[in-house]
């Protein structure tokens, strides 16, 4: 146990997207959840009667970035990092944090492969795209979408999660079509004869003109589009894009029910943030708890034996097949949309 009472504080380095190109709100979403963890631990005593700080970075969602914010929170002396959003941002903060032999628990990317080989000091929150982008193929099917068209930017998210469907629908009878993205969409969709478009591409640009010209094609009157890694979950969704941004299902990391610790955090975060909380916000949150309850045994967190009541359930790290950091199986997936009558309300329309 570390019963240090000297003061000097406990360091854990965070990683967001701060900046465009970054996903912004997202991370400030994260790094809100995070700094209440953080007062909420310190207005407790903080970890051994010491205080515990949180030395913000942000990735801009450059990979490169990440991986020097790493080296330089190295430098500094933290005990642990802990957060980001993207995947391939995240995967890249995994890989240094691992060599460096530091601690890091990722809070939102859900790349599989968050590092190549197993890492037995990195473990991650956020389900892993694997598990939550099936539940989302069987949304689609039980919705009788079987032939499912995708809008993909390049990048190794972007071709996992294509891969996913495809392997996951194709033995239910279903198929992926990928767009030629050098193409207009809407030509390229109306001659695909799918019944579903989902946006694998970044927000705004170009998921929201893409929505704007399906919505406005009378050729695709019939088709449903998603969203599955969750663009429409932040408020500059609807703000961009009004009704015309409603009935996209996505993904989101929530019970159906908040316990009295979710229900309490939501509140405090509602006061810190413009609008609603997301999942994310909740992420961020449950790892800065995570990892204070951690250290609290010793300066190495020993994933296997943490057992955290979190805003979402109880967090415990285990191997999972597949997958090469301690992961937490699995968080509460659930597909939403915002409601086309109110479209600043969402609507639960499965859980896995």
């Amino acid at each position: 146990m570390n019963t240090r009472t000297d003061g000097s504080a406990v360091r854990i380095g965070v990683l967001a997207p701060l900046t465009p190109p970054g996903w912004v709100q997202a991370g400030q979403h994260l790094l809100a959840g995070a700094e209440l963890a953080a007062r909420e631990v310190n207005d407790a005593g903080g970890i051994g009667g010491r205080p515990l700080e949180l030395l913000v970075r942000d990735t801009a969602a450059d990979p490169e970035k990440a991986a020097a914010a790493v080296d330089e929170l190295a430098r500094l002396g933290v005990a642990a990092l802990a957060g980001e959003y993207h995947s391939v941002v995240a995967r890249a903060a995994a890989a240094r944090a691992d060599a460096l032999g530091l601690p890091f628990l990722c809070s939102s990317a859900v790349l599989d492969a968050l590092t190549d080989e197993p890492a037995e000091r990195v473990a991650r929150l956020a389900p892993a795209q694997s598990h939550s982008w099936r539940i989302y193929a069987d949304f689609l099917l039980g919705a009788g979408h079987s032939r499912i068209a995708v809008a993909a930017a390049p990048s190794a998210y972007w071709a996992s999660g294509t891969r996913i469907l495809r392997e996951h629908l194709a033995p239910r009878g279903g198929a992926v079509v990928e767009l030629d993205m050098s193409a207009p969409v809407c030509d390229e969709l109306a001659g695909s004869h799918a019944t579903a478009l989902l946006l694998l591409v970044g927000h705004p640009e170009p998921a929201v003109p893409i929505v704007r010209s399906v919505r406005r094609d009378p050729r695709l009157a019939g088709i449903m589009m998603g969203a599955p890694a969750g663009q429409p979950e932040f408020a500059a969704w609807e703000a961009a894009l009004g009704g015309d941004g409603a009935a996209i299902p996505f993904l989101r990391y929530l019970p159906e029910r908040l316990g009295p610790l979710g229900a309490r955090v939501a509140a405090a975060l509602r006061e810190r943030l413009p609008e609603p909380p997301s999942f994310v916000a909740f992420e961020g949150y449950d790892t800065i708890a995570v990892l204070a309850e951690a250290l609290r045994s010793g300066p190495i967190p020993s994933w296997p034996d943490v057992a955290v009541e979190g805003t979402r359930g109880t967090i415990r790290f285990s191997r999972t097949p597949g997958i090469s950091v301690w992961q937490w199986a699995w968080p509460p997936v659930q597909v939403v949309d915002r409601d086309p009558a109110r479209p600043d309300r969402l609507r639960v329309l499965h859980t896995g």
